[in-house]
């Protein structure tokens, strides 16, 4: 297998979580040296729905340590926001706390914009929480690419981001409820317009079965799929008990990562050399097709050199 992988969605590695406000510098080398280790050439370093204040302080803390250390700059290609923009409703929101959603605005997204110092490249958000997509629009302007995620807008909602500078869908079919409408879903719109988003799918086979992320990968074709880990802390390490920004994780032998007591996941422990094993050693793609999706587009999807 080609061992060269691009992640656009890290929210942790190596037992560092980057969604923390004394993440120090030399644990966020730690991480981005096990990354290299691993075989990642660069990555987005994810912020996730927090205490607004506390959001601003994180993706800081990742541009200033950026610009003092040659191995995270390196690694750290920028900054994804995932939240706090996102649907609140149960199901959608996933491991986002609730309190911390906010809806969207485009004085927000400047504080946060600013506080990343150059850095941010990607921002998912709820389409159906963006007004008149005016924060869409904000940020396709700035050059920053725009994603659907947590979220469950119409279709109408979803063609009008799209035009508005939308252009991709984070993790489909997951951050949404287990039970469906079985035809008219978030899932369903997202799939309809497959040629004018890049959809990102993880590969772990538990937030998508393989049966199904193959069926997806058939439909949307590989020139159009992004994969990606949503990598948290236990990602590069062994099981046992994590966080994610305030929240507490589990990762059991299953490797599947979940708040205590709860159902639905919270991030994944895979990594990308795993995730290229699944896709050519189970799904049966070949090397050419899982460089692709995990390699070539997502920097395309960036617009990065």
């Amino acid at each position: 297998m080609k061992n060269k992988y691009f992640d656009l969605q890290v929210n942790g590695y190596a037992g560092i979580d980057f969604n923390q406000n004394d993440l120090s510098l030399e644990n966020l080398e730690k991480a981005c040296v096990k990354l290299k280790q691993d075989g990642v050439e660069g990555i987005l370093a994810t912020i996730i729905t927090a205490n607004f204040s506390d959001m601003i302080r994180r993706v800081k803390n990742i541009a200033h340590y950026s610009n003092q250390s040659e191995i995270i700059a390196d690694m750290i290609k920028g900054i994804h926001l995932e939240g706090p923009f996102i649907n609140s409703a149960e199901g959608y929101r996933g491991a986002h706390p609730q309190e911390y959603i906010l809806r969207a605005s485009v004085e927000r997204m400047t504080l946060l914009l600013d506080a990343c110092g150059g850095l941010l490249k990607l921002v998912t958000l709820a389409p159906e929480n963006d007004e008149a997509c005016r924060v869409t629009k904000y940020l396709y302007q700035q050059g920053v690419v725009v994603s659907a995620g947590h979220c469950n807008p119409s279709i109408e909602q979803l063609e009008q981001a799209v035009s508005a500078g939308l252009s991709m869908f984070t993790h489909l079919g997951n951050g949404c409820p287990q039970q469906l409408h079985r035809h008219d879903n978030i899932i369903q719109r997202a799939l309809s317009l497959k040629d004018k988003l890049w959809l990102c799918f993880i590969a772990d086979g538990h937030h998508v079965p393989f049966h199904a992320l193959k069926n997806y990968i058939e439909l949307v074709g590989d020139d159009r799929v992004i994969i990606t880990t949503d990598a948290m802390a236990a990602a590069g390490a062994k099981q046992g008990l994590y966080t994610l920004s305030d929240i507490t994780l589990e990762v059991a032998a299953d490797r599947v990562v979940r708040e205590p007591g709860k159902s639905n996941f919270a991030g994944s422990a895979i990594d990308m050399k795993s995730s290229a094993l699944n896709l050519n050693e189970l799904l049966g793609l070949s090397e050419e097709q899982v460089h692709k999706m995990t390699h070539i587009n997502p920097i395309k999807a960036l617009n990065l050199s």
